[in-house]
């Protein structure tokens, strides 16, 4: 089973769309989309720096901890369901003893495969032990011949999350397309996952993102807006 990426937050600013980013261009004027677009650049540098610190001081133990306040919340909701996940990179908190928990349950899981950079993920099917091939921007996906799946709960890695249940990803929009195809066809939970000090304030939004339904941390199961 291949290992993740040496984590680093250079893994963050090494990204294609990140360097390109109206963050570090200085326009006179920019429109209320592209206002939020900047703003969202430059809280994603502080977070992907935050978070790059926590990893560094707390990874050896907060996927354990991650996973046992996942498969707590989830208990009664597991058999039968597809879960979705993903393989860490760089200092995404490690999902990999979650994965592990819902193996040993039985529980179906998927991997997401981008499918183009403006479509939605699929999703293939992944058991441990399966192979894992790298894919888009490095991220570790499932072969292309093994099935695909559409989850019935969505575990999304993210730099940083608000109360509200707004997620900051990298900037690509890949979750916020795949949540919403998924949505407008069937019902499905939406769970953000990271370090409890991943937490901001607010995030800027606008009506292409998606919220988010749950966000568990290493510390803190929290339903969002509550």
């Amino acid at each position: 089973m291949a290992p993740p990426p040496e984590f680093s937050a250079a893994c963050f600013f090494g990204r294609p769309r990140f360097q390109q980013a109206q963050f570090f261009r200085k326009p006179d004027v920019i429109s209320r989309i592209e206002h939020s677009a900047v703003i969202k650049q430059s809280l994603r540098v502080e977070a992907a720096i935050r978070r790059a610190t926590v990893h560094a001081a707390r990874s050896e133990t907060a996927g354990a901890a991650l996973a046992a306040r996942f498969l707590a919340a989830f208990s009664d909701w597991l058999p039968g369901v597809v879960v979705s996940l993903y393989w860490p990179m760089c200092d995404e908190i490690d999902v990999r003893e979650l994965i592990g928990g819902l193996a040993a349950d039985g529980v179906q899981m998927a991997l997401p495969v981008m499918a183009g950079s403006d479509a939605p993920l699929i999703f293939r099917e992944w058991r441990t032990g399966d192979a894992l091939l790298p894919g888009a921007f490095g991220v570790y996906e499932p072969a292309g011949d093994a099935p695909t799946l559409e989850p019935d709960i969505v575990v999304t890695p993210l730099l940083a999350f608000d109360a509200a249940g707004n997620r900051l990803g990298y900037g690509g929009g890949y979750y916020d397309r795949t949540l919403r195809d998924l949505r407008g066809r069937r019902e499905i939970i939406a769970v953000g996952v990271g370090y409890d000090e991943q937490e901001i304030s607010s995030i800027p939004g606008h009506t292409g993102d998606e919220i988010l339904d749950m966000i568990i941390t290493d510390q803190r199961t929290l339903r969002a807006g509550e």
